[in-house]
């Protein structure tokens, strides 16, 4: 494998981690762009990491809409030979296409004609990726966790700001019809005010984010492990964290990044809220004894508010477990009128206050009329979504949106708002300590 100039690159890493790289040393300008795309274009796509979540999700979403808005793959850059090789025969046999390998994203980035690129890699690496793509003048897909630490969060946010790039953030409830329909029922009034919401995501199943057989087989020198490491320490090559990262910290947040990113997102939302006012939390690994270091098994518990007015507000209650799956993915809403469940998809007056009981309090009661959500998708349980109907909405709006320049449903402050609840929360689960955020520093405090 041909070496590279691993200082110069952690230099670069560091400083757009910090917002002060010039731009002028990667030539482009602040306002970088690629080619200027024609109606009839041809829009040039590009694997960065080709990973499970890409190939059994991502990757049929895309072709699901790529003859209808001309879009094709033209590459993948990864730093593994094997997934390398693995890409080119799978994208072969399913279409029939030729695609180039890159052994890294510098490789790919030096090409002409790449207009965008789609980036599944390890978590820690989305938002420094992210900066890559939007630098070197590509549009980008980015799944989520957007950011795993304020720094990086904030280095994305200010790339996509500066360049205008369109990048969207893989939180696909914002592209489902029952989610976009919840959204308008609380924003119209008709629900009232949420008072609490409760959020639960629970499974069962040993082997989720382990990969002993890889872990067992991938070699050191048929990857790059500085590469890999991007602006984390520099430690010792292991190949469970490079591919069970999600176990390990600082590679993964685990839970926060993974489950909860997705269902703090709709709080957010639908109340226009940008992150909690406190977090506490707390967790621990209580059922897989098997080296990692992220919990198994946490609760968080939010506070959501106006900053100016702490009189109003409600509370949000997220537990998620890898012992047990009773209770699956829950997300409920609560007013004092009834209830919205987003895992049935109907809004009833359940537990909402009666007329007897208003009238007795001098009250006027607003309990709910019974509604359906139109357009029920429900969300996806298994680690392998496999082109559900969430993804290949949100994977169309991102490529009609490559087509009009307007932003996507999951923008780039959708995925910095959701980096900084899941990042309090981490923040409290290491800690103890109750997390609130100040806006002016934009940083998590620990109180």
């Amino acid at each position: 494998m041909e070496k590279h100039n691993s200082n110069t690159r952690r230099d670069f890493i560091k400083k757009a981690a910090l917002g002060t790289v010039g731009f002028s040393l990667m030539g482009f300008s602040a306002k970088s762009y690629g080619r200027i795309l024609g109606a009839n274009d041809r829009v040039q796509v590009a694997i960065v990491g080709f990973s499970d979540r890409f190939r059994n999700s991502l990757y049929p979403s895309f072709m699901a809409h790529a003859k209808e808005l001309n879009f094709e793959f033209m590459g993948v850059s990864d730093i593994w030979n094997w997934r390398r090789e693995e890409a080119e025969a799978f994208v072969k046999e399913k279409h029939g296409l030729k695609i180039k390998k890159y052994r890294n994203n510098d490789e790919l980035y030096a090409q002409k004609g790449v207009d965008a690129v789609i980036i599944s890699t390890a978590d820690f690496q989305h938002a420094l990726m992210g900066v890559e793509a939007v630098r070197n003048g590509k549009d980008a897909y980015i799944e989520k966790p957007m950011a795993e630490t304020m720094e990086d969060a904030r280095a994305i946010l200010k790339a996509v700001e500066e360049t205008g790039k369109i990048v969207q953030i893989g939180s696909q409830r914002r592209s489902a019809p029952n989610y976009i329909a919840a959204n308008e029922y609380i924003r119209s009034g008709k629900f009232g005010d949420i008072k609490m919401v409760e959020m639960t995501w629970n499974v069962n199943q040993p082997g989720r984010w382990r990969l002993p057989k890889l872990v067992s087989e991938i070699r050191e020198q048929d990857t790059d492990w500085n590469r890999f490491l991007m602006n984390r320490p520099k430690v010792a090559w292991d190949p469970r964290k490079y591919l069970e990262y999600r176990l390990f910290w600082p590679y993964s947040s685990g839970i926060p990044g993974q489950w909860m990113s997705h269902q703090i997102d709709t709080v957010h939302w639908f109340t226009g809220l940008e992150h909690p006012r406190s977090v506490v939390a707390n967790g621990g690994i209580y059922m897989w004894q098997d080296g990692r270091t992220n919990a198994d098994t946490m609760t968080a518990v939010f506070d959501y508010g106006p900053a100016d007015d702490k009189s109003k507000g409600f509370q949000v209650v997220y537990s998620s477990r890898f012992s047990n799956e009773a209770g699956g993915i829950k997300e409920l809403y609560y007013s004092n009128g009834g209830m919205l469940n987003l895992d049935t998809n109907k809004v009833t007056s359940e537990g909402g206050l009666t007329q007897n009981m208003a009238k007795a309090m001098g009250m006027e009661a607003n309990k709910l009329a019974d509604y359906t959500l139109p357009n029920d998708i429900k969300a996806a349980t298994g680690a392998n979504t496999g082109g559900d109907p969430m993804t290949s909405l949100h994977m169309r709006n991102w490529m009609e949106c490559v087509r009009s320049r307007q932003t996507p449903n999951a923008s780039v402050k959708a995925g910095y708002n959701h980096s900084v609840a899941n990042i309090m929360t981490r923040t409290a689960l290491e800690t103890g300590k109750r997390i609130t955020f100040d806006d002016t520093k934009q940083d998590v405090i620990v109180s």
